[in-house]
């Protein structure tokens, strides 16, 4: 017993850890973090069209409700307090995927790859340019590319968080 309360203990932890680091990382300047690889929106339409990537959409529902979604992007809120079993669950159950987190203008998402390098988890892509746009490029609506709304794009992903 004492076995698994310590194995719990760590696992709490960890998790306590990644959701402090998480908070944290919102007063951060996204460019002391950046030292990721990054796709384009149209990189990552490419990437997500041919199987091999999969897009996390880390905005609010609020944020997904107004702009739309990027076709296929999963929908994984950052403020949840659940986030970081989800993004791991994601990234566990499915090896053979890239996967890239996308939000709004790319500030989000920069301090995510800033938390995930300090967590240790590798092979994360940053779609810098986010959904609107901004200084690092010109944002997946802009770009022309496909959006569906909040509630298809929840519709259509997996619930148990694996790719088919």
């Amino acid at each position: 017993m004492c076995v698994t309360i310590k194995t719990w203990n760590v696992k709490m932890l960890t998790r306590r850890r990644f959701s402090f680091t998480l908070g944290v990382l919102s007063f951060i300047p996204v460019g002391v973090l950046a030292n990721s690889d990054t796709l384009t929106a149209e990189e990552a339409y490419t990437r997500m069209q041919s199987g091999e990537l999969i897009l996390i959409d880390v905005r609010t529902p609020q944020e997904w409700q107004e702009s739309g979604v990027a076709e296929g992007a999963w929908l994984l809120d950052m403020r949840e307090p659940d986030f970081g079993r989800w993004i791991m669950a994601v990234l566990e159950r499915n090896p053979n995927h890239r996967v890239a987190v996308i939000c709004r203008s790319g500030n989000r998402s920069g301090r995510l790859m800033g938390l995930f390098a300090q967590n240790g988890i590798d092979g994360t892509l940053d779609v810098t340019e986010g959904m609107l746009g901004g200084p690092r490029g010109k944002g997946w609506i802009p770009s022309g590319l496909p959006t569906v709304s909040a509630q298809t794009a929840f519709e259509a992903m997996p619930k148990d968080l694996t790719a088919k």
